[in-house]
Formats: C-alpha cells, structure tokens, sequence
C-alpha cells in the first residue's frame, strides 16, 4: 500500500474508532495478529486487551477527543502526533486510580502504526502521563 493509504487507516484509528466509536471493535480496522504496545503494560496487548484499556479510558473521559497534529508515514509506518482533551469523569487506572476531578484536561501524545493490507498489525503509544497527572492536582508541579 502507499505510504498515503497507510496514513488514511491511522486516521480512520482516530476518527472512526476513538472518537466517533469510543472504543468500539472495529474488526475492519486491525489485522487478526494485531498487538499494541502500551505504557505501563508487562508485555504487548491483543485486540481484546487493547478495546478494555481503550473502553476503560473512555468510560474515564466520555467526551474525550482526539486531535491529529501531525502525521508522518515511510514504507508501512505511521506516526502520529495527537492532542487528547476531555473531562476526567471516572477512575482512569493509569491515573494512579485518581477519582474523578472533574478537570478538563489536555494531554499529548504519538502513536506508531505498522500497517499491512489496509490494517493495523501493530501499534506503538505513548503520551505524557505526568502532564496528565499534574493536571489532575496528583503529581506537583516541577519545583514543588
């Protein structure tokens, strides 16, 4: 596929499955070997593993919105550069079980996609989860 084709499955990953889906399976989208690597995880997650985690997040911040900045693809890589807004309504466990605040927060983050035949075979994610939590009011600010 063409590195342009490649970077239309990862937007389809952040508009049809997270924002409009919130999570929801998309089988269309992910290879049946699929595997993400994920921040904080023992090892990579399975598609069943990776929908839980991504439910669970949105079940923490139901209006939350992903906002592509900056998306680059070579050969059957794609990276993504994303802004994460939304309200922490429920308990988010990468947020230390933090209860809801109620904050709205912004978060950034990129994402590293290995795509082939139009779909997801591997996923790579990181985001700034200190951010997050400093936004929270768990983690003080630098110097404090």
């Amino acid at each position: 596929m063409s590195t342009e084709a490649n970077k239309a499955v990862a937007r389809r990953y952040f508009e049809e499955f997270l924002n409009q889906g919130k999570g929801v399976v998309r089988e269309d989208l992910f290879a049946p070997n699929y595997r993400s690597y994920f921040p904080g995880s023992p090892g990579p997650l399975d598609k069943k593993e990776h929908d839980h985690v991504t439910i669970t997040f949105f079940s923490a911040f139901p209006d939350g919105h992903f906002t592509v900045e900056d998306m680059i693809a070579e050969g059957d890589k794609v990276v993504s550069r994303y802004t994460f807004r939304g309200t922490h309504q429920g308990r988010w466990t990468a947020a230390l079980g933090t209860p809801p605040t109620g904050k709205y927060v912004t978060v950034t983050g990129n994402e590293i996609f290995r795509i082939a035949d139009g779909r997801i075979v591997e996923q790579w994610a990181q985001f700034d989860i200190i951010g997050a939590l400093r936004q929270f009011g768990v983690v003080p600010p630098p110097g404090q």
